[in-house]
Order: C-alpha cells, then sequence, then structure tokens
C-alpha cells in the first residue's frame, strides 16, 4: 500500500510519498496553503493510489498541542471523510530541523528552492518514522 506524509505549516504543506510496499518515504511536493488544499490533497490521494495518510503531529517540547496542531487534526479529519482512507498522526517533532541539516550535507542549502525541499524531507521523515513502527506492530 502506498502512503503520503504531509508537513502541515500554516503557509505551505510538505509532501512525501511512500514506495508501493509502503516501508519508506520520499520527498515529493511542498504546495502552498490555500483554502482549496483539501480538494488538492484528494485529488493527489486519487491520483497517486494513496491507501493511508500519515500527517505530522505538532506538539511543543513540554508535549502539548501547539497552535498548528488542531488545524492539522482537522486537516486529517477532512482528509479521511473526504477521501475515505485512514488517517494517522505522527510525531514531528525536530524533523524540520533534521531536514534542514540533511539538506545542508547534500549540498543544497545554498539552493533557491532548499526551503522547499527542507518542508518535503520532513514530510518524508515523519511518513518513514510511523512506516518503520507500523510494520513491526
Amino acid at each position: 500500500m502506498r502512503y503520503l506524509g504531509v508537513d502541515y505549516g500554516s503557509s505551505k504543506i510538505g509532501l512525501a510519498l511512500s514506495d508501493d510496499a509502503g516501508t519508506m518515504g520520499f520527498p515529493h511536493a511542498v504546495i502552498p496553503n490555500t483554502p482549496r488544499i483539501l480538494e488538492e490533497l484528494c485529488t493527489l490521494i486519487e491520483k497517486e493510489h494513496i491507501g493511508a495518510v500519515v500527517i505530522g503531529e505538532s506538539r511543543t517540547l513540554a508535549g502539548g498541542e501547539n497552535p498548528i496542531a488542531k488545524d492539522a487534526r482537522t486537516l486529517g479529519n477532512q482528509i479521511a471523510e473526504r477521501a475515505c482512507v485512514p488517517v494517522f498522526f505522527e510525531s514531528e517533532i525536530f524533523t524540520s530541523a533534521e531536514a534542514r541539516r540533511a539538506t545542508a550535507r547534500a549540498g543544497k542549502s545554498r539552493a533557491p528552492r532548499s526551503h522547499k525541499a527542507v518542508d518535503a524531507s520532513a514530510a518524508a521523515l515523519i511518513l518513514t518514522s510511523y512506516l518503520s513502527h507500523a510494520s513491526h506492530g
């Protein structure tokens, strides 16, 4: 089964797709968070034959919800209802920082699109994290 990973942000959303076996996430794209985001994600889910969605669960360092968490959860509920696929939430703590480091190590830190690479890479880290423990549980 293929999975879609989502790194939700108030202005842009990083996306990752899994391989066909659902074992690892790969950066896919970054799209603006507009009022049409639900329709765009549902179209991608259908086009890519996605069987489940994994959304980064944004938390404070103390473990509480931060302001973006409510919006991400709302989007997840809307995706589940509209696209009829299960939606899971995975901790995203430190994924953006880890993605920035990986992008810099790859020599892309000065590329004009590096911020986009970071958001899509963060989505891939969230997805891969979920897939690594979901396959063992």
